[in-house]
């Protein structure tokens, strides 16, 4: 363990890696695994207290740095993005983790959720994403990371648009891994199932408003701890796509690509509120 541990510690050493979402649930628990492995983490959120905790907690706090991030406004995008270069001068990896939620049918969604969790779950990411894409492309070199979802490759009952959106960064990151396959910059997407953490109490309803209680999937699902050394030791090895859930969400992308009749015919038949 201990050969390990020392091993672990300087893959990341010097690598500077921004994390969005970072004041909680995946976010946290990747800055966690990062920092453990020797990364300059920067952690976004819009919580300047919140992510102050989160650093607090890291290896080294005062190698990591806070930066205040509303993911939707592009101003705070492009001054946050100047902050990190000014304070860092590099980025290796970006990790687009910053997302929201729902459980709730098509029927009593409003278009104003709608857009609402579109903007943030995928217009956000590619908005932050082509305003640091220019320094990996100088760079020559770095990881762009999005946490796509499970739900984003099967789409399921309660949140159609959760995996509308999923689903097109998804696509959107496959288009990018083209364009910069020559230019030394990777591109991974990170597909979670169920990971325990506070994204059900946050997930929308049709109203717009989070629905404040834990999904019983959610509470039985992989510790986000787990989910981040896995998570971590994918993106180390160069791998673009992570799969990581439980049995059945792992054999539901399978199926997915094998049979789509089968899932849709399985999902109708799956209780997934």
């Amino acid at each position: 363990i201990g050969e390990y541990q020392m091993t672990a510690s300087k893959e990341l050493d010097q690598k500077v890696v921004w994390i969005t979402g970072a004041s909680s649930g995946l976010g946290k628990a990747l800055a966690v695994e990062c920092a453990n492995r020797g990364a300059q983490v920067i952690l976004s959120a819009r919580r300047l207290e919140e992510l102050e905790k989160v650093r607090a907690e890291l290896v080294e706090p005062n190698k990591h740095l806070s930066v205040v991030l509303d993911v939707t406004d592009e101003s705070q995008v492009k001054n946050a993005y100047e902050i990190v270069l000014k304070e860092k001068g590099k980025i290796d990896w970006l990790i687009n983790n910053a997302g929201l939620s729902q459980r709730a049918l098509i029927t009593d969604t409003t278009m104003e959720t709608e857009r609402k969790i579109m903007e943030i779950d995928y217009f956000s990411q590619v908005n932050l994403t082509k305003t640091v894409l220019p320094t990996f492309l100088t760079q020559k070199a770095g990881r762009i990371v999005f946490v796509s979802s499970v739900a984003g490759l099967l789409g399921t009952q309660y949140r159609a648009t959760y995996s509308a959106a999923k689903g097109a960064i998804h696509m959107w990151a496959n288009s990018l891994r083209a364009e910069v396959a020559n230019e030394g910059v990777d591109v991974s997407v990170i597909f979670p199932g169920f990971v325990k953490t506070n994204v059900s109490f946050n997930a929308l309803n049709g109203a717009g408003q989070p629905q404040q209680h834990q999904d019983d999937a959610i509470e039985n699902g992989l510790e986000a701890d787990e989910f981040a050394k896995i998570a971590v030791n994918a993106l180390v090895k160069g791998q673009e796509y992570i799969v990581i859930g439980g049995q059945k969400e792992v054999l539901g992308t399978w199926i997915s690509r094998l049979s789509p009749s089968t899932l849709y015919k399985m999902i109708r038949k799956t209780k997934v509120k």
